[in-house]
């Protein structure tokens, strides 16, 4: 250990009140603050680094009462504006959430940033001029840490229009405003950051954001670097076997006959199992990820819709104007769409994450569609995609897709991972008629062959006839296992891809559920391998996630009825067997 270092009880005091330090929303009193602990928490964020040691910030102290009622209106404005931005089922959840304390608290500190401080040879701030806003947020951090010290709660509140707020405040036009702190005494501090109590978020391991020299290649220090794909796959173990044992001998007990709920009745008992808790509890909220790609095979006209079409509903999408989304409005679902492998660009907007690997892929019936590092980079787009969407809470995740063609790809690798002939899985798309249909057979046969395409080697298959947005659904779909959150399947090129996480993880189909059967007759197939069987039958065949979203209500109806159906004994009605029992005894007392 390092002479300078703190001896033991400094050090881990230290690292005492980093762990402790909450943002707090509730438990204040109205207890005043003592003005000499205050001072040394305002010293403690005077000393904060900053860039050129131009100190660029500035602490308000709000007090009046009138004054901070005006500013929490503000607050509440915006607030409101953003709940009502959100998905069904996220707004019931924000509905619950305290994000402010303005009037419940003795003290508002607001932390300004002087963007101009230190003059115009300030070190270090002219090739990124936001370095002076980042110095001032760690005065905000070292605010917040000392007043844990002395035992002071802070709450920082972020729902304001940073222009009304400096009005508000009376603030130079020059200045900034970084943060809006609340600040007092709190009768307890929670044992864990409330957004992560709630549910509405989750901590993501260290592990996820260490990298080693090269992005993605992860580990802490001291330990071996591996891939994010080995690492995911390393993560994926069975579903819970004594939560499925509880679920099935609940659903045993319920008041309706043995099976009557069909497949909903083992479609509870799974998703139970992937989620590894008991009582379940009706899975939600829910994201759908739509991942969208080109293709270089749509040169010999395997969809009759022009190329440029994936694009423009991939902004239609991201917009909100589709059919995914009115569906996933129905069931309270986020939407997002990564661009993983678009031929042209999108601006930016709302509902677009920008992840591309490549342009489109290459024509697979020349040699492999990608190469093996633009596979190992869409498969770990897919793992970040899905790591994040349940880490911001997410508790069921459906996986959809757009692309002009890609139903072409998909059908070579349902052929190669279902050993059956590419005649027998390929489908008319986005209509073609027969003889379209033949010529796109002949396109699947030649790019197996060209590339000799096994299912021996899954990534290899995938890079030689997959496309960039199926080998990130892969790495969506195993890293969604790997945190034991289930996943509904859509379309032919989900369930192609599911195929090839199959083989990568076998363990990894235990947390899926088939959305629904479509009439591309590759899909039938895939299930048949993946060993599922699906809950809705519309005669689908449009992609984006609509059919995983008609799903949601089914797989929701199926985890309730294990915890909300009353049981025989409960309900006191009488079960087959008792019933069987009484009609004996009938029998004997009249004989």
């Amino acid at each position: 250990m390092s002479t300078n270092a703190f001896d033991d009880a400094r050090r881990s005091a230290v690292y005492d009140v980093i762990r402790e330090r909450r943002d707090i929303r509730s438990t204040f009193t109205m207890d005043p603050i003592d003005d000499a602990a205050l001072t040394r928490v305002l010293a403690a964020a005077h000393m904060a680094p900053s860039v050129g040691f131009s100190q660029p910030w500035d602490f308000v102290l709000v007090r009046d009462e009138e004054r901070r009622r005006r500013i929490q209106r503000l607050a509440q404005r915006q607030r409101d504006r953003f709940a009502a931005s959100l998905p069904s089922e996220r707004q019931r959840m924000f509905d619950g959430l305290k994000i402010e304390a303005i009037c419940q608290t003795p003290l508002n500190v607001v932390i300004t940033c002087d963007p101009t401080r230190g003059g115009p040879h300030t070190i270090g701030r002219h090739a990124d001029p936001r370095m002076t806003s980042f110095s001032t947020a760690t005065a905000a951090q070292n605010f917040w840490l000392a007043a844990r010290a002395e035992g002071l709660g802070v709450g920082w509140v972020s729902f304001f229009d940073p222009h009304e707020l400096a009005r508000e405040l009376g603030l130079p036009e020059h200045l900034e405003v970084v943060a809006y702190l609340c600040v007092g005494h709190v009768s307890a501090f929670p044992p864990a950051p409330e957004l992560q109590t709630t549910g509405w978020a989750r901590r993501r391991p260290l592990a996820w954001a260490v990298h080693d020299e090269n992005w993605s290649t992860r580990t802490l220090p001291g330990g071996a670097p591996v891939s994010l794909l080995d690492e995911t796959i390393a993560a994926i173990t069975p579903a819970d076997a004594a939560v499925l044992a509880r679920a099935q001998e609940r659903q045993a007990q319920l008041t309706k006959p043995p099976g009557a709920m069909g497949l909903l009745e083992s479609t509870g008992e799974r998703v139970a199992a992937a989620c590894g808790t008991w009582p379940p509890a009706p899975p939600s909220p829910v994201a759908l990820a739509v991942f969208a790609g080109d293709h270089g095979v749509q040169a010999h006209s395997v969809s009759p819709w022009p190329q440029e079409v994936s694009v423009q509903m991939a902004a239609n999408i991201a917009t909100g104007g589709a059919v995914c989304n009115a569906a996933a409005r129905q069931v309270g679902a986020e939407v997002d769409v990564i661009d993983v492998g678009l031929a042209t660009d999108l601006p930016a907007m709302p509902g677009l994450l920008v992840r591309k690997v490549a342009r489109g892929t290459a024509d697979m019936t020349q040699g492999p569609a990608m190469t093996l590092e633009q596979v190992h980079e869409a498969i770990e787009v897919g793992i970040d995609v899905a790591r994040d969407l349940v880490a911001q809470g997410n508790r069921l995740l459906l996986a959809g897709e757009v692309g002009i063609g890609n139903t072409t790809p998909a059908a070579a690798l349902i052929s190669v991972f279902t050993g059956r002939a590419p005649e027998e899985v390929t489908g008319r798309g986005a209509g073609l008629d027969e003889a379209g249909r033949a010529a796109k057979v002949a396109v699947v046969e030649r790019a197996i062959r060209t590339n000799g395409a096994t299912s021996e080697d899954p990534v290899a298959a995938l890079a030689a006839v997959g496309g960039l947005e199926h080998a990130a659904i892969v790495g969506f779909l195993l890293a969604a296992a790997a945190q034991r959150t289930p996943v509904i399947l859509d379309g032919v090129i989900v369930c192609s891809a599911a195929l090839v996480a199959q083989a990568l993880a076998p363990d990894c189909v235990d947390y899926l559920v088939a959305g629904h059967a479509g009439v591309e007759p590759g899909i039938l197939a895939a299930l048949s391998t993946l060993g599922l069987e699906a809950l809705v039958d519309l005669d689908l065949r449009l992609g984006e996630g609509t059919g995983a979203a008609l799903a949601v209500p089914h797989v929701q109806l199926a985890v309730r009825m294990l915890t909300e159906v009353a049981t025989f004994e409960s309900a006191g009605v009488s079960g087959k067997d008792a019933e069987a029992g009484r009609d004996v005894a009938d029998v004997e007392a009249h004989a």
